[in-house]
């Protein structure tokens, strides 16, 4: 059968709540700054939801769990349902589970005889709530039980007076002390009037409510089947119709059918209400009551302390889970696996920067102890840590990420912190990486991607290898090289001397070019420009520089300190690469020595460069031979006589050499 195309053919709009014409509402003016109370229903109304309901023992470990947790109310059971039920109350009563602090809650219905056991499920508890319910909708008046209105209210008021009779005779036996609940069931579908009526029956006829033995009053929304705003209004004409406001406690009862259970919590709380009713991740019947967590982590995130302890979050999670044969979605709020992840570029870019500025936000905060430590993310309202979580998963790298995601990667794993050019031409490595295989980019991944890019490794990885240097300086008027210098003095930010720096050095060093070592030398103002000139003079590989960053890392340990450069450049002569950074080749230099990281940046660059270009063949380099003494005439005759040619090329033209470099 299709879906109507007049709904209202069949369905009934939810009735108005008969507020007088010039009422204005209280609860939309309103803020929430307190948490309410706290009842858990896991035990009753979740477990009765389950395929396979649990067994006591895991209902033992699941109300051990809420206890930690901090709940002070708890429904445990539905002790006249079963044996079962009934041996679990007696039971974590007599073994002691239950602290002083701790309420128990138990659920019966309005039958003389049900009511009875569930009463005696509880003796000996030091304080018991009695939880006694019956639908009184129209629908279930007229159609389920067949009554009345005023045949409703004498079988809810025969009710109470047995509930009253029996708790006071097991308080004189046992000493339990008890409260009523009386749950309004289907109080969303009910004529709110009626309720108010029947609720103060109630009140009549427990006849002993006071400001400090308060009866409470269940309005359960069973079936979601109007906006939450709608619930709101009608716990706000409950609230202010009820008599003697001051001697009860509003319970909100809401259930999720419609999707909206948190939001009709929300606002029944600013309309009235003191309690909230619910079980953690929304377990129930059909669409599930109202998610507990959801509700105090959103006052949490608030600043209002919900009094609930959820530091470790994914170990109640999968308790809960286990404990219910039950699994969440992914993006479920606050517990799923993917709430604090962004793929998306755009927000990965925002939360990037948004931990980067509170970084520094916070510093200043330690460093001058004044102002506040709050905080303020992009989309991510509550800080994982408080959670128990960390910030490793707050972005992942997928085909669909940005360059932000990927930058922040490095920098969680690297500590490197990326310029924004340098971020672009990266993330279209990554980006092409995670196309290929159609899967996430996990920061090992990445990592893995970066130190291949960027030739970083104790082994050769590209065509050029830089094994060791020295650097020299010229001497101005025979521009021959001094001694090495052993401790050169350099600047991680800069490249390139000061302008009223005339001096000049030689650089020379061991480099491996595709396996095979040789030697290289050049000379410039500056580290960086002499080992350019080398490749120039050498290889016949001429570069130009583009922008630098120069960063330190681990220098809070001496020991372990780092020097970082990272180097745009581009082949001589080739077009200049787009502003965006798209197009760009970088270098990546690490080292505990500035020179060296600076050296090894050049290297980097110039790998991702070479491409397979073609490189000058090794200079041969003429090293002058020692003087010979006389007996060389017996190793053949005088050249002039034109006897026999020397034995070697060597004892005619001296030593050659192929010159050969090193990695520091």
């Amino acid at each position: 059968m299709p879906m109507l195309l007049d709904p209202s053919t069949k369905y009934l709009r939810y009735p108005d709540v008969p507020f007088p014409p010039d009422y204005v509402r209280r609860w939309p003016t309103r803020r929430t700054t307190r948490a309410p109370r706290w009842l858990s229903t896991d035990l009753r109304d979740g477990n009765q939801a389950l395929v396979n309901p649990m067994s006591n023992s895991t209902k033992l470990e699941l109300f051990r769990e809420l206890v930690r947790i901090g709940f002070k109310e708890i429904e445990v059971a539905y002790p006249s349902a079963s044996e079962q039920e009934f041996q679990f109350v007696r039971s974590i009563i007599q073994n002691g589970e239950v602290p002083d602090d701790v309420s128990l809650q138990v659920i019966t219905p309005a039958r003389a005889d049900l009511i009875a056991k569930s009463i005696e499920s509880l003796s000996g508890c030091r304080h018991a709530i009695i939880h006694l319910y019956n639908a009184v909708s129209p629908v279930f008046r007229e159609v389920v039980f067949r009554n009345t209105k005023e045949q409703t209210v004498d079988l809810t008021a025969g009710a109470v007076r047995l509930v009253k009779k029996l708790t006071e005779e097991e308080t004189v036996r046992s000493g339990t002390r008890f409260t009523l609940n009386y749950c309004l069931e289907t109080f969303s579908q009910t004529e709110v009037d009626f309720a108010v009526e029947l609720a103060n029956r109630v009140l009549a006829e427990w006849g002993k409510a006071t400001p400090d033995d308060k009866v409470m009053f269940n309005l359960a929304a069973t079936v979601e089947c109007a906006p939450s705003n709608h619930y709101a209004d009608m716990v706000e004409y409950f609230s202010t119709h009820i008599d003697q406001r001051d001697c009860t406690l509003i319970s909100i009862h809401p259930h999720n059918d419609r999707g909206t259970a948190v939001a009709a919590a929300e606002l029944g709380l600013l309309a009235g209400g003191d309690r909230i009713e619910g079980c953690l991740l929304g377990n129930g019947e059909r669409t599930g009551n109202v998610d507990l967590i959801s509700l105090a982590l959103n006052l949490y995130s608030q600043g209002i302390s919900p009094g609930l302890d959820f530091s470790n979050l994914s170990k109640t999670v999968a308790l809960v889970c286990r404990c219910n044969e039950m699994q969440i979605p992914d993006r479920y709020p606050y517990a799923g696996q993917l709430v604090f992840t962004a793929f998306a570029g755009t927000h990965q870019d925002a939360i990037k920067k948004g931990l980067d500025a509170q970084d520094k936000r916070w510093s200043e905060v330690d460093r001058t102890r004044k102002g506040t430590k709050y905080w303020a993310m992009p989309y991510i309202p509550l800080d994982p840590k408080d959670l128990g979580y960390g910030y490793e998963n707050l972005i992942r790298v997928s085909s669909q990420s940005g360059k932000a995601g990927t930058a922040y990667m490095i920098k969680q794993t690297m500590q490197l912190d990326l310029p924004r050019r340098m971020q672009v031409s990266f993330y279209q490595v990554v980006q092409d990486e995670s196309e290929r295989t159609g899967k996430e980019m996990t920061a090992t991944l990445i990592t893995s991607a970066f130190r291949q890019t960027y030739s970083l490794g104790s082994r050769p990885i590209g065509r050029l290898f830089l094994r060791t240097f020295t650097l020299s300086p010229l001497s101005p008027t025979s521009r021959e090289p001094s001694s090495p210098l052993s401790d050169y003095s350099d600047d991680n930010q800069t490249l390139t001397p000061f302008d009223d720096d005339s001096s000049i050095l030689r650089f020379e060093g061991e480099l491996a070019v595709d396996g095979t070592v040789r030697t290289i030398r050049g000379d410039g103002h500056a580290p960086v420009l002499a080992l350019i000139d080398a490749l120039r003079s050498d290889l016949g590989f001429e570069l130009d520089i583009g922008e630098v960053t120069g960063q330190v890392i681990n220098d809070e340990t001496p020991a372990s300190t780092k020097y970082v450069t990272l180097l745009e450049m581009y082949v001589r002569g080739a077009p200049i690469p787009s502003k965006s950074g798209v197009g760009t080749t970088w270098g990546v230099g690490i080292s505990s020595d500035i020179t060296a990281a600076k050296c090894r940046a050049v290297i980097s660059a110039a790998n991702a460069l070479a491409g397979d270009r073609s490189f000058l063949r090794p200079k041969r380099i003429f090293t002058p031979r020692p003087k010979l003494a006389d007996d060389w005439i017996h190793h053949g005759v005088k050249l002039r006589t034109g006897g026999i040619t020397p034995s070697s090329d060597q004892e005619i033209f001296g030593t050659l050499r192929v010159q050969t470099p090193t990695q520091n």
